[in-house]
């Protein structure tokens, strides 16, 4: 995917400093609707990145650290590809044999399937080849969320070891994007091209979608990613909590953003 970097917003910061910035978000409190016809907390942000302006709902939420879920995928293929832990997208891990209740899972499948689908057992997979050295090192160079991966490697981004807010997965969405990572710009765009789910006339959206647990059972949910319309791009995260350990979260979490997409003029091409 060819990207046009002349948008590019001249500001430099780390995940701490661009936390700073929502305190000069634009609140939007009408998103709120999306989030009570689902009967769910949560929260949005959307970074402009032709001119900086961020769109918050619920900042109290925004600047909260919990579970990565799924969306840690983004990393964890970033740190995979560039320490050859996955050899390319195309990489194949065998199914061990152990039955999901997941059937996508549960078969042999390379990193881009295993992506799409959220396929837990591959990831652990990578994770355990990266090895818990090698990993650390990577989360602390990035400074992702609070940093912590403390017991097994294939499990602390699912257990709330590891956690990061939504303002700091947009900071991450736009290193990424930019190729501000400290990755090989090669690998950068493997993860990008991969995170791209809908490729029309009028628009581009790329996003990352997750789905966890905190330490008091809640359900939560993300998507994370980005749209590009008229050579223009705009960041998002949605961050979904919820009591019901049942609901559907991909589904909701995905219902809830593109409402707020839409309202916000996107899908037309028009932006």
């Amino acid at each position: 995917m060819k990207r046009t970097h002349r948008f590019l917003f001249p500001i430099s910061f780390s995940f701490f400093l661009f936390s700073c910035s929502v305190n000069k978000a634009r609140i939007d409190n009408n998103l709120e609707k999306y989030f009570k016809a689902k009967n769910v907390e949560g929260c949005f942000t959307m970074l402009n990145n032709a001119d900086g302006q961020v769109t918050v709902y619920n900042m109290s939420m925004d600047t909260v650290r919990v579970t990565p879920a799924s969306t840690f995928k983004i990393i964890n293929s970033l740190i995979g590809l560039q320490t050859g832990a996955i050899t390319g997208e195309n990489m194949i891990i065998k199914w061990d044999g152990v039955k999901h209740s997941n059937n996508d899972w549960n078969k042999n499948m390379d990193m881009t399937e295993a992506f799409k689908v959220n396929c837990v057992p591959y990831y652990q997979e990578v994770a355990r080849r990266i090895g818990k050295d090698t990993m650390k090192r990577w989360i602390d160079s990035l400074s992702y969320g609070n940093k912590n991966i403390k017991g097994p490697i294939d499990s602390f981004w699912l257990n709330n070891q590891l956690k990061i807010s939504p303002d700091e997965q947009l900071g991450l969405l736009k290193r990424l994007y930019f190729d501000q990572l400290p990755f090989r710009k090669s690998v950068q765009q493997i993860v990008r091209d991969v995170m791209l789910q809908e490729d029309k006339t009028n628009y581009k959206l790329s996003y990352k979608t997750g789905w966890g647990f905190d330490e008091e059972n809640n359900s939560i949910g993300w998507v994370t990613g980005w749209i590009e319309e008229n050579r223009h791009v705009y960041f998002f995260v949605t961050l979904v909590k919820s009591k019901d350990k049942n609901i559907d979260m991909k589904r909701v979490t995905m219902d809830i953003s593109r409402d707020i997409l839409k309202e916000l003029g996107f899908f037309e091409g028009k932006k």
